[in-house]
């Protein structure tokens, strides 16, 4: 479908010898030390689909031309608006818009977390960060590749018919980003490893440690003005994440299949958590510097597109708690020979 510049090919080894690599029986640990950092690496592939497919999706809609705005003309001396002032393009935009700059501030906030688990010398802080980056490498490879596809078939609608030939380059952005959901370790994969590995880890250590630090950043900007409004939605969100949590400790120990059905959706329920939270801390810090005269128009929008986020985008958790407890029934109640 895509990334025709790899050079690729089949390697038969009939006949090789092998040799052992690191201690017996540990092999699958040593695999994972270059599949995590590499997962991670994926993570940040999708995000460059996104800003890529915003980016052209943007221009795109600033020059075609087409109707006149729902509410009046926005471009009298032209023969029609651009596209950019019908609001479903702009939900098309702004919905790529939230998820990159999302995106960038989760990938930093994980390149964070390695620095401080590689380089600190305080031990408690190395292990914190340890615990982290454990429980959102999942989180960052599914979540940010899911949406780099996403988010370029999006790119292709704003474009309409050009967005489906290759004149464009459009089209190859969704070629191109099909196989980073697939590659190290498929996003299904992602999703049974956080649900059946990084949960419960260390007696849910890393996730009790987020979900603490989620709660105290809701209590410290609930009463701030400009924030009440996003803490509030934020709250909601994590109120699904505890709630779908506590469904897979009643329910998946006894019946497995219940964390399988609904381990894609908890990953993303977790994952719009986790990037409103994100939201969250760059709504506080905008603010600071409107506060501290230092705003810019790039501030105020910052502001807007988190209210977005919040309003638009974050309520998708409820819609992933339901699909998760609705557990496995339905999910593998047919016979496979009736399929």
């Amino acid at each position: 479908m895509g990334i025709h510049g790899n050079a690729t090919c089949v390697m038969n080894f009939d006949g090789a010898t092998g040799y052992l690599v690191g201690p017996p029986n540990k092999g699958l640990a040593c695999m994972f030390t270059m599949m995590n950092a590499a997962r991670l690496g994926v993570g940040i592939q999708g995000l460059g689909l996104i800003e890529a497919s915003f980016q052209n999706s943007l221009s795109y809609a600033r020059d075609r031309l087409q109707m006149r705005g729902l509410s009046g003309k926005q471009a009298p001396d032209k023969p029609a608006d651009p596209i950019i002032v019908h609001p479903d393009i702009r939900r098309i935009l702004m919905r790529a818009r939230a998820f990159n700059e999302g995106a960038r501030a989760f990938v930093m906030w994980v390149a964070l977390a390695s620095d401080i688990a590689h380089r600190s010398a305080d031990a408690a802080a190395r292990q914190a960060a340890e615990d982290r980056l454990a429980l959102l490498t999942p989180v960052l490879k599914a979540m940010l590749t899911d949406q780099g596809f996403d988010t370029a078939v999006a790119a292709q609608q704003v474009f309409g018919g050009h967005g489906y030939i290759a004149e464009t380059g459009v089209e190859q952005f969704v070629r191109d980003a099909r196989i980073a959901m697939i590659y190290e370790g498929a996003n299904g994969i992602q999703a049974l490893d956080l649900v059946g590995r990084k949960l419960p880890r260390d007696g849910g250590r890393a996730m009790t440690a987020f979900l603490t630090e989620a709660r105290q950043l809701i209590a410290e900007c609930g009463g701030e003005e400009g924030l009440a409004e996003l803490a509030a939605g934020l709250s909601k969100g994590l109120d699904d994440l505890q709630g779908a949590t506590m469904w897979f400790v009643g329910n998946a120990l006894a019946k497995p299949d219940n964390a399988g059905a609904g381990a894609t959706d908890y990953l993303h329920l977790f994952g719009l958590v986790v990037f409103g939270t994100l939201w969250l801390k760059m709504a506080r810090a905008a603010l600071a510097r409107t506060a501290g005269g230092t705003a810019t128009p790039a501030t105020d929008a910052k502001l807007v597109t988190a209210r977005f986020f919040m309003q638009h985008m974050l309520p998708e958790t409820a819609l992933r708690r339901a699909r998760v407890e609705a557990g496995a029934d339905t999910v593998m109640a047919l016979p496979a020979d009736a399929f």
